[in-house]
This record gives structure tokens, sequence and C-alpha cells, in this order.
């Protein structure tokens, strides 16, 4: 058993994030996106797997390595470009070989251990296996149609008018049937080669396709809301404690409660953490209140502010703000901060599809 992690795209529903940096590498309770589908496909016990990037590649290399800090073997296998699922899986065909593997979404995350599907996947004897959730808007995603006793019927992509409210989940596996069904595939209309298109395919084969419904969370991090979602879900399950590196610096003023995690090198002076919270290593944190579900990189400035619910990346800087920040994403180096000079205005540099609201 191999994997397959798809790490190319583009992000455009997370721009100015993504204009240069993977979505895969944006950090959920400070840990990138991808982090988790691999950790989950290393305790099923997958020792080789594969990474698929595009432009984002440099990045996505430097991050996550050869593989070595979770004792496996990642490859890297170039996508020329971003057409669909199954286009990834026929550009990796020399790193899968004959071999069954798990195909993962890397801007996904799924409640559900990855060992769970591979053992019902060997159990059944599938030639694949794919993973369902029932969702409000089926539109959207691929739909799998199942019959009474929840044998797979037929799937489409992004259906006008869905004959379910099964949405497909991004964790697949595959045993090397699917390359048959993918070699005959046509550019849907969306111009992309569908995994969906090549399921159905296996099914009109008579391959044998199984199941499994997800009744826990997933969240397919594409957007700002996203993310914020995926940072509070992860963080609700801290464990019931604070853990504070021993070299963290705590003003005798400040008040710190709930599940904190806090890194190395940061000092806290006369501020209030309220969690569940993360904080990374070398920040500062002076005259401020960092409320629940909120996430802070490394090296990050919280002077005279407030904030919650929010993701702040490394190297942010916040100043000076009279009113509390919420539900925000705030990107690598970025700086907010008031300035007391007159005339009072906003003043704002900001980059393609940003938003600002302003209330």
């Amino acid at each position: 058993m191999k994997a397959l992690i798809l790490c190319g795209g583009t992000g455009t529903r997370l721009r100015p994030m993504t204009h240069t940096r993977a979505k895969q590498l944006l950090p959920v309770a400070n840990k990138p996106i991808v982090f988790y589908g691999i950790e989950s496909i290393v305790r099923a016990g997958v020792t080789e797997i594969g990474i698929v990037i595009g432009e984002t590649g440099d990045e996505v290399r430097s991050v996550v390595g050869d593989g070595s800090r979770w004792n496996v073997a990642v490859s890297y296998i170039e996508q020329d470009a971003p057409s669909g699922l199954a286009h990834a899986v026929r550009t990796s065909r020399n790193f899968l070989g004959d071999d069954s593997f798990v195909m993962y979404l890397g801007d996904n995350l799924i409640k559900h251990e990855v060992r769970e599907l591979v053992e019902q996947y060997e159990k059944a004897g599938l030639d694949a296996l794919i993973q369902l959730k029932e969702v409000e808007d089926p539109r959207q995603y691929g739909v799998a149609e199942l019959d009474a006793e929840g044998s797979l019927l037929s799937l489409e992509e992004k259906p006008v008018e869905p004959k379910s409210s099964f949405a497909l989940v991004g964790v697949y596996l595959f045993n090397n049937k699917v390359h048959a069904a993918i070699d005959r595939l046509q550019p849907s209309a969306r111009g992309e080669y569908e995994i969906t298109d090549a399921i159905q395919g296996m099914l009109t084969d008579g391959c044998l396709i199984g199941s499994n419904i997800l009744t826990d969370w997933w969240l397919d991090a594409g957007k700002k809301d996203d993310i914020l979602e995926a940072n509070r879900v992860v963080l609700d399950e801290l464990p019931d404690k604070q853990d504070l590196a021993d070299d963290v610096a705590v003003g005798p003023s400040c008040r710190i409660s709930g599940r904190v995690c806090i890194e190395s090198g940061t000092k806290i002076e006369n501020s209030i953490i309220r969690g569940p919270v993360v904080i990374g290593s070398n920040c500062t944190l002076q005259d401020a209140y960092v409320g629940p579900y909120t996430a802070i990189g490394n090296n990050v400035e919280l002077v005279g502010s407030e904030i919650e619910h929010s993701i702040v990346l490394d190297g942010g800087s916040i100043r000076d703000l009279g009113e509390r920040i919420d539900e925000s994403l705030i990107g690598y180096r970025a700086e907010i901060t008031r300035i007391q000079t007159r005339p009072a205005a906003y003043r704002f540099m900001i980059g393609d599809d940003s938003k600002v609201d302003i209330v």
C-alpha cells in the first residue's frame, strides 16, 4: 500500500494568502494542513508517500521534506497543470506501479483514521473504497447514489440535481484497476479529468467498490471561513491542560485559563489568555487579550490589542487597536497598527483579492 497526496492546485478561494503559497501549507492550530493527512497515513502503516505538486512545489518540498520526520519516504511528482484528480493519478503512474494506494487531498482535514479505511478495504477485498458524508448542498461535490442496503449505484460530479446528499470526502483507496478507467476518460465540462468519472467507470466494469459513511467532521479548507472552522475544531480537541514551554516568561499580572499551549521563548506581560489557544515560539504579548479558538504563529507581536477566533501567521504584528479582532486570518509578516497622528483616517496597503470588513 502506497499513498498519494495531492498538493497541486492554485488555491484561488484563499487569495491573497495563496498567490505564492500552497494552501495545503496554511497552518491550522499552528501545524500545516497537509501534516494532519500525512500523520494519519503514517499511522495506517504506509511508508511510501508520493506528493503531487504544481506551481507551489518548491515550498511544499521545503516544508514537508523527505519524510524522515515521520520515518517514511516521500517522493515528489510534478503535475504540469491542475487538470483534475484523475489526471494527478495518471501523472503518478510510475510512482504507483501496480500497488494499491490511498489518495488523500492535501487541503482536507478529516476526523477519521486512514487506518480504519485501509482495514475495511483489505478485509472486503475491494477494488476501490470511497468515503462519503451527508452534506446540505451536494451540488458542489462528487455525489454518490446508494441503494437501500448502502451499495453504490452511481456517481456524478457536481450534479445540478443530485440523486442523494452523500458527497465524496477527500480520501480514496484504489487498486491498479483504476488506471484502466482513467485511461478511458475524456475531460469534463470544466476541462478536468474527474476521479468521480473514473470510479463510475470502475463501477460499470463490475469492480467491487465499497463506501464508508463519515459521521464526524470533514473540512475542505478552501476559504477563509473553512480555515477558521478547521482551526476551531482542532483546538477544541486540545488536551485538557496547560502546556507551557519551560522558558515561557509570564508576568505576575497575567491570567491564563483553559486549554493553552505556548511554545519556547514567548514573553507575556499584563495579558489575558483564554483557551483553547495555541501560541508559537518567540512571541511577545503585552497588554493583550487572546480569546478562544485563536492560533498565533511564531515571532508574532500582539501589543495593546485583543483577538479571538482568529489565526495570525508567523511574523505578524498587531499593535494598539481599540477594537477586538474576530474571525480573521492575518498573513505572514502582516502589520496592523493604530497610528495616532492627524488627520484621522484608514490607511491600507491591500493586495489582490483581499477582503476588509469595517464595522
